[in-house]
């Protein structure tokens, strides 16, 4: 008789399966089969808020299989995700299966390795209540928010809106930071720039005026600017100090699940749900060329940097090979995770790191690949030497005027040779000084006066709304791609060009709602410390029931309150006027924001009740019949272009129509991205086409 393993995904099991062997029956329950119900509360809260879990209605046919396997069984070892969510999947298995919580049969995978199964196999216990009622309480506390809080928003703002203990913070801070950005001044400020040229190089180095006067150079207008230029004019600019000195630079730590999305993000252009998706993939395995099966990544859901002794000595050893001992450090580095970090899996990283991206790129998406590629580089920069730059920093003086110059070599690129870690706004620029002397005379190539303005905060992208949610304690490390999405579903925020996220009337009619009648629900501060009471009772330190009361009391005395202020109230989302003529009445229509999104309605209604898509126009034209092409979204989200006569043309494309005419035949261009980039003509019977440049990189439809 075979003993049972039961996984979460089929292609999990499918690997597991492979490793395990013959005594051993591998299924997949698809995740979560026992959840509350969607038509209640389902949440008893005068009993110390027991959930009334039922049997997930889509998951019959999973739950019949389950159990009829678990009839003809040895033992069965419930091998879900290692962690809350999969500790609670397990949880409700041992009761659907009939299984003692106190057997020792809750096995956990770091890794799906032929050793990371072996070893969790061979070290089974039994199920972690504290972990089970950490997410017990934490989808309890969604529940309660979710079902309190939403039929209020229909009541006073209209049906279908929803309100969300992370999602409504996370639509705060976008919509904080939008007011930063209207309410932000704009102050005049200029800068004196110069270009030298030392005795012994014809080529020009950049110096910025530090001092005036002996104080910091600070310069309001243009007036002053020219002052100092006057004074300039006819001066000796000499060097007054000369420092030369060494930098080490150390290399980022491998990736968790917060800082993975935000690089995925900046370095590839991946949203954070695509990420997850390729990752979890990686993870469960996939099929290599000669080997089968395999988990080529560790568990992708952790907020944790350490690493394995073995992992360690097996990136020691690659990198020696590849690239040299001069390489290694002089002992395996150690990265400190943050106090407040859950250290039950290691950090991301590759499980076999001889099996280089390259090595594995036949059978992998193009999607896995790049983000195999980017964790094994990672990974193995992590554990290399440091990189050592040769810096100079310069003094020139100049009619009581002091100019500092600084530039660096690399004497020893170490880790940076494979790899190095993007970061926003990085304006650090590489480039050696020529050889200088102190007292030397240098001659002014040009100095110049140029006028800037302070910059409004940018707004958030996925990167940098991850790394604040992260920052803020918000969430945990597996919350912050599905937020995202639903903030994005539910627009209450949309994406502008450059993956930048801006809130919409319907968003900030919400948070200021929320702001004034339940602050708690989307204070930074309040939001942080639940998730730290989560954190205490996945330690055993806290109560679970004990925590919901406090916080299920305050939020109904909120609710009540709210509901006495605005009684007979409701609030307006504001709608977005347009210059587009209602064709029925003469009014002009107005942008609003309904169940799927945006979309053209008449300022008569309700008299008017017109109503048509938004149809956003590009600034070519359809190579078939010349009519205009309209830029358009696919169910998923992803843009694509039509012509506008798509009753009798049915021409349509991925690739972007830009303004730029075809020399051959005279048809609109195509901008084709990636790899492959290029600008074509889609005329049939043309051919031109060319490689994309510099120039290119601004187009927009």
């Amino acid at each position: 008789m075979s003993d049972l393993v039961i996984l979460e995904s089929p292609s999990k099991a499918k690997t597991v399966k492979k490793y395990l062997g013959a005594g051993y029956d591998v299924i997949a329950s698809t995740g979560h089969i026992i959840d509350l119900p969607k038509s209640k509360l389902g949440v008893d809260i005068e009993h110390d808020f027991q959930p009334q879990y039922v049997n997930m209605k889509d998951k019959s046919e999973v739950i019949k299989d389950l159990k009829k396997h678990a009839k003809s069984c040895g033992t069965i070892y419930l091998a879900t995700d290692p962690d809350r969510e999969g500790e609670a999947i397990a949880w409700h298995l041992s009761h659907l299966l009939n299984i003692s919580e106190n057997a020792p049969v809750r096995v956990t995978f770091n890794e799906i390795t032929k050793s990371g199964v072996q070893y969790g196999m061979s070290h089974p216990r039994t199920i972690d209540h504290d972990v089970v009622d950490a997410q017990q309480a934490r989808r309890v506390l969604d529940r309660i928010v979710g079902y309190k809080l939403s039929p209020f928003l229909w009541k006073k703002v209209r049906r279908g809106l929803s309100a969300g203990r992370v999602q409504s913070v996370a639509v705060r801070l976008i919509v904080d930071r939008e007011n930063e950005i209207r309410e932000f001044v704009s102050q005049e400020y200029w800068t004196v720039d110069a270009k030298f040229i030392a005795a012994s190089s014809k080529r020009a180095f950049s110096a910025k005026l530090a001092e005036v006067n002996g104080q910091k150079a600070q310069i309001a207008d243009k007036a002053q600017a020219d002052a100092i230029l006057a004074r300039l004019e006819n001066a000796d600019f000499i060097v007054t100090n000369l420092k030369r000195s060494q930098r080490k630079k150390q290399p980022a730590p491998p990736f968790t699940t917060s800082t993975l999305q935000q690089e995925a993000s900046r370095r590839l252009s991946f949203q954070a749900r695509r990420t997850m998706k390729a990752a979890q993939e990686l993870y469960e395995g996939v099929d290599v060329e000669g080997m089968g099966a395999v988990g080529l990544i560790t568990y992708m859901r952790t907020d944790s940097l350490r690493i394995s002794d073995e992992a360690k000595a097996a990136a020691a050893e690659l990198i020696k090979e590849l690239y040299g001992a001069e390489y290694l450090p002089e002992k395996p580095r150690t990265y400190r995770t943050r106090s407040n970090a859950q250290d039950a899996h290691e950090a991301i990283r590759p499980t076999t790191v001889s099996l280089t991206p390259e090595k594995v790129k036949s059978s992998l998406t193009s999607d896995q690949y790049k983000l195999y590629k980017l964790i094994w580089e990672r990974f193995m920069a992590s554990q290399m030497q440091n990189a050592v730059m040769d810096t100079v920093s310069v003094d020139i003086a100049a009619a009581d005027c002091l100019f500092k110059a600084s530039g660096y070599s690399v004497r020893f690129d170490g880790f940076t040779r494979l790899y190095e870690e993007t970061k926003e706004n990085d304006d650090e620029q590489s480039g050696a000084l020529p050889k200088i002397e102190k007292g030397e005379k240098l001659k002014p190539k040009e100095v110049l006066g140029n006028q800037h303005f302070t910059q409004p905060p940018a707004r958030y992208n996925e990167a940098s709304l991850i790394k604040a949610l992260e920052e803020n304690g918000i969430g945990r490390p597996s919350t912050y791609a599905p937020t995202i999405s639903t903030i994005l579903d539910r627009h209450y925020v949309e994406r502008e060009t450059g993956n930048q996220l801006r809130p919409t009337s319907l968003g900030e009619v919400i948070t200021e709602l929320l702001k004034e009648h339940f602050n708690n629900i989307v204070d930074v501060k309040f939001t942080a410390k639940m998730e730290s009471d989560l954190d205490d009772i996945e330690k055993g330190t806290k109560n679970w029931v004990d925590t919901l009361k406090k916080f299920s009391g305050g939020l109904a005395a909120s609710l009540d309150k709210a509901e006495q202020d605005m009684e007979g109230k409701r609030v307006k989302v504001p709608d977005e006027p347009t210059d587009i003529v209602c064709e029925l009445c003469g009014k002009p229509m107005v942008i609003k924001i309904g169940p799927y999104g945006k979309f053209l309605g008449c300022s008569g209604f309700p008299e008017c009740k017109n109503t048509k898509k938004i149809v956003t126009e590009t600034k070519g034209s359809c190579p078939r019949c010349g009519r205009k092409m309209l830029a358009k979204k696919s169910k998923k989200g992803k843009p694509f272009y039509g012509c506008e006569n798509y009753q009798t043309c049915n021409f349509m494309t991925w690739d972007l129509p830009i303004e730029e005419k075809c020399p051959q035949c005279g048809a609109s261009l195509f901008k084709k991205t990636g790899k492959l980039g290029k600008i074509y003509c889609a005329k049939e019977g043309c051919g031109y086409e060319r490689p994309l440049d510099k120039k290119d990189n601004n187009d927009e439809g």
